[in-house]
C-alpha cells in the first residue's frame, strides 16, 4: 500500500506572491562572512572571539535617525551651557585661581598648583588667542572683568560640558543599552544643574568630567572589538586612543587616577578571563598583556609628562611658585648666580641655605624680638639680600686669639671645626643661650639671635661646632671639609648641645612673616642641615681658584622634584573651608557651595535634587539586588544562567565599579574637599540608573518605554528650572528661594534676593531705615575738635560693605577653595634699614566712653544707649561679648580720626587749652590708632 500513496506536491502560492522554493527554509543562501567549523577553531587559537568578521566599529550600532536625534540633543546642550555665560561679568569662586594661573602663563612666571596642567592650558590657550595680556589679576570673587577674555575662558569648560553629552549616548549605545535610555541619560546630564553650574566658569572640573567619560566611551568601543577580533586596525585604534584619554583625564586632575584604576580593574578581569580560555596560547596571551601594558600605561604616562614639558617651556620666568622649588629649579627660571668658590674657610664671607623646608638664607636684620631676650632677629629669608651675609671666624674658647685670616696660610673648615659666624652688615655673631624662642615655647627649643657690637669677639655662646653630614660624590673633598653647595652640614652649639634648626613655622607680623631659627636639642636631622651657597674669594685664595655653581637639572629632575612638591602640599590641605564637605554627605545632596553673590543674585552650586537622589537610588538598588542574586546563587538557583541577567549584570556591574572607584577613595582622604569632588562618581551614577531603567523597562513595548522615559526627562526638567536661578545668577525672589529649601542644609542667601521680580529694573540696594548710634570722642570747650563715630553695623551686625553693589550673605561670604601656593607678598628687610630701638608694648587700661545715640524723624522716642570700649587690644561695643576686638568699629573710627584731623595730624596732637578726662581719653585714643605718630612726636 505504501507505493500506491502518492507525494503531495506543495501547496501552490497566492496569487500575487512571489513563488518560493520549497527548500528555501532549509537550506539558507551561505553568508560570505560564515566561517566553517575548522575556521572558528583556527580563529580561536589566534585569540580571536566566535561570530562574524564584518561588523560595525566598535560595537556601535547607530541608525541616521539616532544621529539627527543627538544632534537636537546637542543644540540643547548648547542652549543650556551657553545661556548668558558672560554673566556674571565677574570673578566666580574659584576662577580667583584658575583665572590667576592663565595670566601666569601668559606672563610666563613660574607658579605651582596642587593640579596638572592640561586643563590650565587649555583655558590659557582661549585666552591667548583672546587677545589677553595677562594684566587682570582675578583677585577675588566679585571684582569686575577689566580687558580680559572671560567669556572665551569659561567657554572652554562649557564646551567640555556639551561634548560630554554625546559621549554618555554613544557609551550607553555602545553598552547594548536602547536608545530611549541613551536619550533619558543625555537628558539628565544636560539638565543636571551641578554639572551646568561648573561647567560654566573657569574651573577644572568640566574638562576633567568630560576626559573621564571619554576614556570610559573608548574603552567600551575597545572591549566590543576584543570580543569580536582582536589586533586589528580598529583594535589598535580604539586602545590607543583609550590610552590618550586615560592620559588626558589625569594630566586634568590628579583624582583622573580613579578613572585609571576603573579601566586597569577592568583590563585585569579581561586577562584573566583570557588566561583561562584554552583557545589562547601562551604566546598569544603575552600579546594581549603587552599590547594593554603599551597602551594604558606607557601612553598615558608619557602623555602626562608631555604636558609638564610644555608647562616648564612656558614657564620660563620667574614667579611667585619659586620658593616652593629647590635652588637647582630656580637655576632654570632666570635665577642663575655667577660662579662661586668652592672652598670655605676661616674668613670667607658666606650666605648658608636651609636645605630641608627650601625657605632659603640664614638672614638676620636690624630689629629684635619683642619677648625673650629682645636681642636682634635671627629668620630664614627666602630672597638674596646683603642681611644674608656671615664672615666665617674662628671660635674664642678657651680664650682663643682672632685668627689672621688676612696674613696667614689660609685654614679650611673641617669636621669638627669650632667657628663663629659674625653678620656682616650688623656686625653682631650668631648666638643662642638658654631662652625659650617666641613661636617655638618649649623646653628643648632655644632662642637663637644675633648678639654683641663692634669690636667685641662674642662670647663662649657664639661658638658653633661644624659637622659635615654628607659630601658630593663627584666631589670627594666635600665629605671631608666643607665645600661651595657640595657638603651638607649641621651647626652644634658648643655651650647647649642643641643643633641650629628651621622648619616651616613662620614668625608673627612683628617678624616680617619670616621662618623660624630656633636651637634644638631634640633636632630631626632633615631640618637640621645647611649648606653654604656662596663664598667670596678669600684673601689668601688665587685668582684661578677652582669655582663652583648650581648644577642645572634636567626634565626628569624637575618633573619629579614637582611632582613631590603636588603631593606633599595636596595632602597638607587639611584646613576647613566654610563650604567643604565630606563625602559620605555627597550622594544626598546634603549642601553647595557658595559660589558668587552680588546685585541681590547669587550662584551656588547645587544638584538637579531629581536626578541625583534617584542616581543614588540605583546604585543602592543595584547592590540590594546583586546581593539577593548572590545569596540565590547560594542556595542553587542559576540565575546568572539566564543571559538577560548576565548582560545586565556586566553592564551595571561595570558602572558600579567605575562609581565606586570614582566615590569611595575620598573617604581616604582628610584633605579639604567640596561637592564638586563627586562629579565623576555622578557621571557613573546617573549612566547606572539609565542601565537600571533599561532593565526595568526591557519587558515593555517600545511606545510604553519612550513615554515613561519622557515624563522621567520632564520631571528632570522642570527641576531643572526650579533651581535655574541659582546656576546662571538670575533674578529672583524671596518666596520661591524659600520654596526650593526642600533640605534644611540647602543654604541659599533667600534674604539677598527682592520680594518681586520688578524691584530688579530699578533699585538694586534698599536704604536702611533705623535709628544710627553715634559715637563722640573729645568736643569740650577748649579742648579738641570732636570726633564722631557712626555705628553702621545695624540690627543683625553686619556691616555692609563699602560697594553699594554687593550684598553679603549672612551665613557666610562666598570664598574660593584655598590655594596653599598663594602666598602674602614677603616684606623686604633691606641692609641699610638700621631701627636701634625695639617697638615698645603698651598696655593701656580699659577705658569706658559714652556715646550718644541719635534718632531719625520717625523713630522710636527713646533707644538704649551704647557703651563703647577702647581697649589695648581692638574695641568692643555693646552687643558683642566684652573684651571682644570689633575690627568693624575701629576701621570706621580710624576713618572718621583721619578725616577729622587730616594731614597735620602733629597739630592736633598739640594741646589748644586745658584738657579735662575726657580729652584725655581721645588723645590717648589717637596714640593707640596712630602710633608712628606718637613715636615721631
Amino acid at each position: 500500500m505504501a507505493a500506491n500513496v502518492r507525494v503531495r506536491r506543495p501547496a501552490t502560492p497566492p496569487p500575487g506572491l512571489p513563488h518560493v522554493a520549497p527548500s528555501s527554509h532549509k537550506y539558507p543562501p551561505i553568508r560570505q562572512d560564515h566561517l566553517s567549523a575548522d575556521e572558528r577553531r583556527e580563529a580561536a587559537s589566534k585569540g580571536y572571539g566566535p561570530g562574524r568578521r564584518s561588523h560595525s566599529p566598535g560595537g556601535l550600532n547607530i541608525t541616521s535617525g539616532e544621529w539627527k536625534l543627538l544632534a537636537v540633543v546637542l543644540l540643547i546642550a548648547l542652549g543650556v551651557r551657553m545661556f548668558r555665560i558672560s554673566k556674571p561679568d565677574s570673578v566666580v569662586f574659584d576662577e580667583v585661581h584658575f583665572g590667576k594661573f592663565a595670566a601666569r602663563y601668559i606672563k610666563t612666571r613660574y607658579f605651582v598648583d596642587v593640579h596638572p596642567p592640561l586643563a590650565k592650558l587649555l583655558i590659557t590657550a582661549a585666552a591667548f588667542i583672546s587677545g589677553f595680556n595677562g594684566d587682570f589679576d582675578f583677585k577675588e570673587i566679585g571684582k569686575v572683568f577689566e580687558n580680559a577674555p572671560y567669556v572665551a575662558m569659561r567657554m572652554v569648560p562649557a564646551t567640555f560640558g556639551v561634548a560630554t553629552i554625546p559621549i554618555a549616548y554613544l557609551t550607553l549605545r555602545a553598552l547594548d543599552c536602547r536608545a530611549t535610555t541613551a536619550l533619558l541619560a543625555s537628558i539628565f546630564l544636560t539638565f543636571e544643574n551641578g554639572l551646568v553650574t561648573q561647567s560654566r566658569h573657569i574651573l577644572l572640573d568640566s574638562p576633567l568630567v568630560f576626559f573621564t567619560a571619554l576614556a570610559v566611551f573608548f574603552f567600551v568601543g575597545f572591549s566590543n572589538e576584543d570580543k569580536k577580533e582582536p589586533f586589528t586596525n580598529q583594535w589598535w585604534t580604539w586602545l590607543a586612543l583609550t590610552g590618550l584619554s586615560l592620559g588626558a583625564v589625569v594630566s586634568c586632575k590628579w583624582v583622573g587616577l580613579f578613572t585609571i584604576a576603573t579601566v586597569g580593574v577592568c583590563t585585569m578581569l579581561q586577562l584573566w578571563l583570557l588566561l583561562g580560555d584554552l583557545r589562547v596560547s601562551p604566546r598569544m596571551w603575552a600579546r594581549h598583556f603587552f599590547a594593554r601594558a603599551v597602551c594604558l600605561i606607557l601612553i598615558p604616562v608619557l602623555f602626562y609628562m608631555t604636558m609638564f614639558q610644555l608647562h616648564f617651556i612656558i614657564l620660563g620666568s620667574s614667579g611667585e611658585g619659586d620658593a616652593f622649588m629647590s635652588s637647582e629649579f630656580r637655576q632654570t627660571l632666570g635665577l642663575g648666580m655667577e660662579d662661586t668658590y668652592a672652598d670655605v674657610a676661616l674668613g670667607s664671607d658666606i650666605t648658608i641655605r636651609h636645605l630641608n623646608t627650601q625657605g632659603g638664607y640664614l638672614h638676620s636684620h636690624s630689629h629684635n624680638y619683642p619677648g625673650g631676650s629682645g636681642q636682634q632677629q635671627v629668620t630664614l629669608y627666602p630672597h638674596r639680600d646683603d642681611n644674608n651675609l656671615w664672615r666665617v671666624l674662628n671660635a674664642t674658647v678657651n680664650n682663643y686669639e682672632q685668627y689672621d685670616y688676612e696674613h696667614k696660610p689660609i685654614v679650611y673648615i673641617d669636621h669638627g671645626s669650632h667657628i663663629k659666624l659674625r653678620h656682616l652688615v650688623t656686625d653682631r655673631g650668631l648666638h643662642s643661650h638658654e631662652v625659650r624662642p617666641p613661636v617655638s615655647d618649649v623646653d628643648f627649643q632655644n632662642e637663637v639671635s644675633a648678639y654683641g657690637m663692634p669690636g667685641f669677639i662674642g662670647d663662649i655662646n657664639d661658638d658653633w661646632v661644624v659637622e659635615i653630614e654628607k659630601g658630593d660624590s663627584s666631589d670627594k673633598e666635600s665629605s671631608k671639609r666643607l665645600r661651595t653647595l657640595r657638603t651638607h652640614f649641621k651647626l652644634r652649639h658648643l655651650n647647649t648641645g642643641c643643633y641650629l634648626f628651621s622648619h616651616k613655622v613662620k614668625l608673627p607680623e612683628w617678624g616680617f612673616d619670616q621662618q623660624e631659627v630656633t636651637c634644638n636639642k631634640n633636632a630631626v636631622k632633615e631640618n637640621s642641615l645647611w649648606y653654604v651657597e656662596t663664598a667670596t674669594k678669600h684673601p689668601q685664595l688665587s685668582a684661578d681658584a677652582p669655582k663652583v655653581n648650581y648644577k642645572i637639572p634636567g626634565f626628569l629632575s624637575k618633573f619629579w622634584e614637582l611632582q613631590q612638591v603636588m603631593w606633599t602640599t595636596n595632602a597638607g590641605l587639611t584646613d576647613r573651608h566654610m563650604y567643604d564637605s565630606r563625602p559620605l554627605t555627597w550622594p544626598r545632596l546634603r549642601r553647595g557651595i557658595n559660589f558668587w553673590v552680588k546685585d541681590h543674585r547669587q550662584i551656588y552650586l547645587i544638584g538637579n535634587p531629581f536626578v541625583w537622589w534617584s542616581s543614588t537610588a540605583s546604585v543602592i538598588t543595584y547592590m540590594i539586588v546583586r546581593g539577593f542574586l548572590l545569596l540565590r546563587a547560594k542556595r542553587g538557583y542559576r540565575d546568572f544562567d539566564n543571559t538577560k541577567v548576565v548582560k545586565y549584570d556586566s553592564l551595571c556591574g561595570f558602572l558600579f565599579v567605575g562609581y565606586c572607584m570614582h566615590y569611595f577613595p575620598f573617604f581616604l582622604m582628610g584633605r579639604q574637599l567640596f561637592l564638586h569632588h563627586y562629579f565623576p562618581a555622578l557621571y557613573f551614577a546617573i549612566l547606572l540608573n539609565c542601565a537600571v531603567f533599561d532593565l526595568a523597562t526591557s519587558t515593555l513595548r517600545p511606545k510604553i518605554r519612550l513615554q515613561i522615559a519622557a515624563v522621567l526627562m520632564i520631571i528632570a526638567i522642570i527641576t531643572y528650572s526650579k533651581f535655574s536661578s541659582l546656576a546662571y545668577g538670575n533674578p529672583w525672589t524671596k518666596q520661591k528661594c524659600s520654596n526650593a529649601q526642600w533640605v534644611k542644609t540647602w543654604d541659599f542667601a533667600c534674604n539677598e534676593f527682592f520680594d518681586d521680580y520688578s524691584q530688579y529694573s530699578g533699585v538694586t540696594v534698599p536704604t536702611l531705615n533705623r535709628s544710627t548710634p553715634m559715637a563722640t570722642i573729645g568736643g569740650e570747650p577748649g579742648g579738641r575738635a570732636a570726633i564722631v563715630v557712626e555705628d553702621k553695623l545695624g540690627q543683625d551686625g553686619v556691616v555692609p560693605p563699602e560697594d553699594e553693589q554687593s550684598t553679603a550673605v549672612p551665613i557666610g561670604v562666598p570664598e574660593p577653595g584655598r590655594d596653599v601656593f598663594a602666598k602674602d607678598e614677603q616684606k623686604e628687610i633691606k641692609s641699610q634699614m638700621r631701627i636701634s630701638q625695639d617697638v615698645p608694648v603698651n598696655n593701656v587700661d580699659e577705658k569706658e566712653i559714652s556715646a550718644a545715640t541719635f534718632e531719625p524723624t520717625g523713630a522710636a522716642p527713646e533707644e538704649k544707649k551704647e557703651e563703647v570700649k577702647l581697649q589695648a587690644g581692638g574695641m568692643s561695643a555693646t552687643g558683642g561679648s566684652e573684651g571682644q576686638a570689633r575690627p568693624e568699629v575701629i576701621g570706621i573710627l580710624e576713618k572718621e580720626i583721619e578725616v577729622e584731623l587730616g594731614e597735620n595730624v602733629e597739630d592736633h596732637r598739640k594741646s589748644h587749652g586745658p584738657l579735662d578726662h575726657e580729652e584725655a581719653i581721645a588723645d590717648q585714643v589717637a596714640h593707640e590708632l596712630y602710633p608712628e605718630a606718637r613715636d615721631v612726636e
